[in-house]
């Protein structure tokens, strides 16, 4: 296996590529959350009392006190992360 230095996990490159994902993540979320919500009269968005209840329990929760479902959701998000990092590593020259 061929080691791959630290400073390739530096570059502008992989950060525009982490940010790209972490954008989409973030979109989908907020698509999401507005899904959820009831909007005002004047644009605000309400979020239902039971989903604000269940997110504070989940942000007040460590991943491994999780639920089993609730950790998929988080590894679903995780493999976003890592096919980004292994497509920039597949196309370092020597990397495997």
């Amino acid at each position: 296996m061929t080691s791959i230095p630290r400073s390739a996990l530096d570059t502008p490159e992989l950060i525009e590529i982490v940010a790209n994902v972490e954008h989409e993540r973030w979109s989908h979320w907020q698509r999401y959350l507005h899904q959820q919500c009831v909007q005002g009269a004047d644009g605000s968005l309400v979020i239902p009392a039971e989903l604000v209840t269940r997110w504070v329990r989940q942000m007040d929760t460590s991943y491994a006190q999780l639920s089993e479902a609730e950790k998929e959701s988080d590894r679903e998000q995780a493999i976003e992360y890592l096919d980004a990092l292994r497509q920039y590593l597949d196309a370092i020259p020597g990397s495997v």
